[in-house]
């Protein structure tokens, strides 16, 4: 043994020159090829670095301010959604190596410029949402406000914490500096901006109306119409706003408008199945403070799937850009196209055709209303077109062939929110248009049109040039 450790001893003594030689290059080499590579340097200041947290707590709470905001349904919730998700993406897009500013395709929003500094995203991020969340909910109950407030500061203590005081402060501000740009931006929009303020604003319907077919107010309700103007607001993808016309109107009984009239008559006469009124409630999301609204529904099945897979930021972020677009072109176009049509509600129509005692089956369990039909034109459906358009923008994401169980409403008492599964985001859109039809405040051609135009409005938001 003392002997071959002897030899080996030598050997090795023998040969160091050379070895260390060798040594040496191996060790100049080694750094030269980490500083070198661009996929390892990107990625460590890369936004999909990041988990899709803060970008989830953000649509969180938008959900809760939103269900209490009188004004803001149909469309200015959603509208709200394409700015604030418009902001956080602008200010992260540097960060995204795959993806590119879209803020060329809209005459008048200047966004500033990023530069190559270090940022810390989830900062970024946070510092757009809490600069116009309370922006675009001025009239927030204080105790949301303060939610606000709490949830800024949450993430402002884990960026401090996270880097440098400098890279801290440089995140904010720029977060911030966007965030203010999109701000100015959106009060370019005359009609859509400040439209929460008076959602019956500008739109005297007895001024359109011609007698049967049009549409008239029914009651209960406000006796006026919601959202008359909404069709004249901005959208970011689409320029047709117009939908395919609808059935020609008839109130014989051998038509085909008599015929889907009878099959919402046939729905809840004499009553509701337990399905049908488990659909009907599921999807309903009419009534101000009791659920948030039909359009941010589907910000809400998001975020349901980007928890369930653990996301990243960046498909967070470019999920909600591409879901408040979607939500906000499908409002404006759906609003567009009731108001150009003008086609009365299945309660007008059955009240004077086939039975004046019917009422639909929406009811209101906070203030005991029943009987209750939107107040606004019936063709198409918003519910319908919302909903394809945010199916449509979740399929292309996360696959459209994505299985999952949607607990929107998941142990509400106010109504049966059990949970329900489904094999697509299609499908989800397709049951979604479907229940309006038993709930008594559609005709099948209201839901099937809207099923169409929103998937176009979602694939049009997905055709955008995002990526490089």
């Amino acid at each position: 043994m003392f002997n071959e450790k002897t030899k080996s001893m030598q050997f090795l003594k023998s040969y160091t020159p050379l070895a260390l030689l060798l040594f040496l290059m191996i060790g100049l080499m080694v750094p030269a090829c980490k500083d070198d590579d661009p996929v390892q340097t990107a990625d460590t200041k890369s936004v999909k670095n990041y988990d899709y947290k803060v970008a989830y707590d953000w649509n969180e709470l938008f959900l809760q301010i939103e269900r209490y905001a009188a004004g803001y349904r149909p469309g200015p919730a959603p509208r709200a959604l394409a700015y604030l998700g418009l902001s956080a993406y602008e200010a992260c897009v540097t960060g995204m190596p795959e993806y590119q500013s879209v803020a060329n395709l809209y005459n008048g929003l200047s966004i500033p410029e990023a530069g190559t500094q270090e940022y810390h995203w989830p900062t970024v991020v946070n510092a757009s949402y809490a600069y116009l969340m309370p922006r675009f909910f001025p009239n927030a109950a204080d105790n949301l406000r303060q939610k606000m407030i709490a949830l800024e500061n949450q993430y402002n203590d884990k960026g401090e914490a996270a880097v440098s005081p400098e890279v801290f402060e440089r995140s904010k501000e720029y977060g911030e500096a966007v965030a203010a740009a999109v701000w100015a931006y959106s009060k370019t929009d005359l009609i859509g901006h400040d439209h929460y303020l008076d959602p019956f604003q500008g739109y005297v319907w007895e001024d359109h109306y011609d007698g049967p077919g049009d549409w008239k107010p029914t009651f209960p309700g406000p006796g006026k119409p919601m959202g008359g103007v909404w069709g004249g607001a901005r959208t970011f993808a689409i320029t047709e706003k117009l939908c395919r016309p609808p059935l020609p109107f008839s109130d014989a009984i051998n038509s085909d408008m008599y015929s889907q009239a009878i099959e919402v008559y046939a729905q809840n006469t004499p009553t509701l199945s337990y399905e049908d009124e488990w659909v009907g409630e599921f999807w309903s999301d009419d009534l101000v403070s009791l659920t948030f609204s039909p359009g941010p529904r589907w910000l809400a099945v998001g975020d349901q799937v980007l928890a369930e897979k653990n996301s990243n930021l960046e498909t967070a972020i470019f999920m909600n850009v591409k879901m408040g677009m979607a939500l906000n072109d499908a409002s404006i176009g759906a609003w567009y196209s009731k108001y150009y049509y003008n086609t009365e509600r299945p309660q007008t129509y059955i009240n004077r055709v086939i039975d004046p005692t019917w009422k639909p089956a929406l009811y209101n369990p906070v203030t005991g209303d029943e009987g209750l039909t939107p107040s606004f034109p019936a063709y198409p459906s918003g519910h319908a077109t919302m909903g394809s358009a945010g199916a449509e923008v979740l399929g292309d994401l996360f696959g459209y062939a994505h299985s999952m169980t949607d607990r929107c409403h998941e142990n509400r008492s106010e109504f049966e929110g059990t949970p329900r599964s489904f094999g697509s985001f299609f499908e989800m859109a397709q049951e979604n248009a479907w229940s309006r039809v038993p709930l008594g405040v559609h005709l099948r051609m209201d839901s099937e049109e809207g099923v169409r135009f929103g998937t176009s409005i979602g694939r049009q938001v997905n055709r955008l040039p995002w990526k490089k």
